[in-house]
């Protein structure tokens, strides 16, 4: 009886294996994909076997879901500025950095120039390697002491940028033709180390319109990240790293910058969109660009302007900057000890899905 069991199931398995090497080679069953037998009729189905593709969330990145927003001033205009009118805009999907640059992460990008080791392994993008000069790289570590007026920042220039105590510390010093340079090096880094076929959207800085959107953290009109209208929350302890009054730089725990964590997320899950340090974006500054870009997906170019847009406010500003609607600027080519940056990624899909794999990238 055994051995009648054994036969049996022996034959079984070589009438399988040979149904499937028939299909292999086209003898047996179906003779290709059904696309493939559409073409050979004459039919036009696209190229086939392409493989699918969702795009990964990078490590330590929020996605922000598309949205209509209010942009502009979420309260009065105590400065009378008229440089932040409302406009109500439409978002699409796209990925934020968590939290700022921090020291560190800039310290990787300098380190990855400095040896000649901008994609660790065999580079898997069509993109060539991108040239930087590291001389042109460096943060200015001076501006603690330069920046401001008899003051003793010394400490600071010696160890704020290099020693580890500060690396969680968001990066400053940095120009924003330097935080571009970041940007560059960061998308081919990631795209050369990854071994999907397709490369990833580049990483770039935020547009200002996506930047206070993200900033007020899914609420349509927001004076401040957490909401407001109040700087601080019920237990009396304030909501974000700035100047609470003249001469007092200590009672939000810390004198200058605080780690790129601190203090809670909005509701994107973004760190410190108000204070800690101002971020560079993308857009140039006009003061009357609020009635000259589009309604949707809305930036500002002009190649011609040096005075780029900062937003959030810093360690050093009172609370007006804080705002989400509040606007500075800066030249493009300026390094001060206020000024940091985070990046972003476009999201490429169907509009309101956001249906991404964390932290890695899979096919269909």
């Amino acid at each position: 009886m055994l051995k009648k069991m054994n036969s049996r199931f022996l034959t079984l398995i070589l009438g399988l294996s040979a149904m499937i090497l028939l299909q292999g080679c086209g003898l047996f069953g179906n003779k290709g994909t059904a696309s493939e037998k559409l073409n050979r009729r004459g039919e036009v189905t696209g190229v086939p076997k392409r493989s699918g593709w969702q795009q990964a969330l990078p490590y330590q990145m929020a996605p922000v879901k598309a949205g209509t927003f209010w942009l502009g001033q979420a309260d009065e205009d105590i400065a009378l500025s008229m440089s932040s009118l409302n406009k109500q805009v439409t978002i699409s999907e796209f990925f934020m950095d968590k939290y700022e640059v921090s020291n560190n992460k800039y310290r990787q990008f300098l380190e990855s120039v400095r040896m000649g080791d901008l994609a660790l392994g065999t580079p898997t993008t069509q993109a060539d390697p991108p040239e930087f000069n590291i001389e042109e790289l460096l943060p200015d570590t001076t501006v603690w002491s330069m920046s401001f007026t008899h003051h003793y920042g010394d400490p600071l220039m010696e160890y704020y940028f290099d020693h580890p105590a500060f690396d969680d510390y968001p990066v400053v010093g940095v120009s924003w033709d330097q935080a571009k340079k970041f940007c560059e090096w960061k998308s081919y880094h990631m795209n050369a180390n990854d071994r999907s076929e397709y490369d990833m959207p580049k990483f770039r800085l935020p547009f200002e319109a996506e930047w206070e959107y993200a900033a007020k953290g899914g609420k349509e009109i927001a004076k401040y990240p957490w909401g407001g209208p109040y700087l601080k929350n019920r237990r009396g302890c304030l909501m974000a790293n700035f100047k609470p009054g003249r001469g007092n730089y200590i009672d939000d725990g810390f004198a200058y910058t605080a780690p790129v964590d601190a203090f809670a997320p909005n509701g994107f899950g973004l760190y410190n969109m108000a204070g800690n340090v101002s971020e560079w974006v993308e857009d140039a500054y006009n003061p009357a660009s609020g009635a000259l870009i589009w309604d949707m997906n809305p930036t500002y170019y002009d190649e011609n302007e040096p005075r780029k847009v900062v937003r959030g406010g810093s360690w050093k500003d009172v609370a007006h900057f804080l705002e989400t609607s509040a606007r500075n600027y800066e030249y493009q080519h300026v390094q001060t000890a206020h000024i940091g940056f985070r990046t972003a990624m476009t999201f490429i899909g169907r509009s309101g899905s956001m249906d991404v794999k964390s932290n890695r990238r899979s096919r269909r």
